[in-house]
């Protein structure tokens, strides 16, 4: 194996890393519903979970690909060092997030993770960052809260008024097409999470493959669906890895939901991402979509208070905001020791 080859192992070797921590993290948008509403075992989520996020990369991740590598940090700094040290700086947030059981934001890391270069270097590309991507972050889990909310609120309320709540509620719960249901629901939120966040490693991968190797526009198709390949399996492992944790804190701890509830947040998640990725090639927090519609049932029924008090919640506030500040900053440390070794 010539030199060049086997520098491009280290990227490579450290986006199936980072896929594996976002395997563990990306598990709860896709399974909390169907695990916190008792319809589906522990033990089969990683294996179906890594089969249809390969599928979901495959078929509908191009746009995200596209923007991870060349959208926020131009195509030609997308070197072996810069990938190498963005993708690191992204496995090691995510890591820290699922050992602490908190779903994270893969996007939001990643995307800080290769801003971080691209301020160093004065060519962030600030348009696509700060008109599209970061306003998207904010606007997703507004429409997936209200979205959730209205949707408990007109299911519970009537039935309150009615005092027939609990009861309708479990003669509801008892239907099995509700499990089928739900299981597709979990499918489908898979197929998006393959969509969009296979993309925050493979399409760093993609480019600098691409840059490192010369390789031909003809075959640029080829080094994406290889970048995939990578990637997209090693999801699967890492649900198996951190998986259970995490479903536990989604799935359980903030509110307990029956199965109608559960197929509502699992479709408004799913559905959001899904129109990120194939419309902008935005890549957008699902975990973030996921628990702000989780919460939107969960206010719709308890209400405001006994929700947000909840230490579940204040913790995953928490480590949202400080995760990517992370990425960043460790990323921009890494990139200015690297530089800085290349001058000596």
């Amino acid at each position: 194996m010539t030199p060049i080859y086997n520098q491009l192992l280290i990227p490579f070797i450290t986006a199936m890393a980072l896929a594996i921590t976002m395997g563990g993290s990306g598990t709860a948008p896709a399974f909390s519903a169907a695990y916190g509403a008792n319809v589906i075992r522990k033990s089969i989520i990683p294996g179906l979970f890594g089969i249809v996020v390969f599928v979901g990369a495959f078929l509908a991740g191009k746009k995200t690909a596209g923007t991870m590598g060349s959208g926020i940090l131009s195509s030609e700094y997308m070197t072996f060092m810069v990938v190498s040290i963005a993708l690191f700086s992204i496995a090691v947030t995510m890591l820290i997030s699922n050992i602490s059981g908190i779903p994270q934001s893969t996007s939001q890391a990643a995307v800080l993770a290769l801003a971080a270069p691209a301020v160093y270097f004065g060519k962030l590309d600030t348009q696509v960052l700060f008109a599209e991507i970061i306003p998207a972050w904010f606007i997703l889990p507004v429409i997936s809260y209200f979205l959730s909310y209205f949707c408990g609120k007109y299911i519970y309320q009537p039935m309150r008024r009615r005092g027939l709540t609990i009861q309708r509620a479990q003669n509801e719960n008892r239907k099995h097409i509700w499990d089928i249901v739900l299981v597709v629901m979990a499918v489908y939120v898979s197929f998006a999470i393959g969509a969009n966040n296979v993309a925050n490693a493979a399409g760093p991968l993609y480019t600098m493959t691409i840059n490192e190797l010369n390789i031909r526009e003809s075959d640029h198709i080829v080094i994406l669906m290889l970048a995939t390949l990578v990637v997209a399996p090693c999801f699967g492992i890492g649900a198996s890895l951190f998986g259970h944790k995490i479903l536990k804190n989604t799935g359980k701890e903030i509110i307990l939901f029956g199965k109608f509830e559960a197929v509502i947040i699992a479709f408004i998640s799913g559905s959001l991402l899904l129109l990120a990725s194939l419309i902008k090639g935005i890549p957008t927090s699902l975990v973030q979509v996921n628990v702000a519609a989780i919460l939107g049932i969960g206010v719709a029924k308890m209400g405001h208070k006994n929700i947000f008090r909840k230490t579940q919640v204040k913790r995953f506030f928490t480590m949202w905001m400080i995760a990517p500040i992370i990425s960043f900053f460790l990323s921009l440390l890494l990139i200015f020791l690297a530089d800085m070794l290349k001058m000596l």
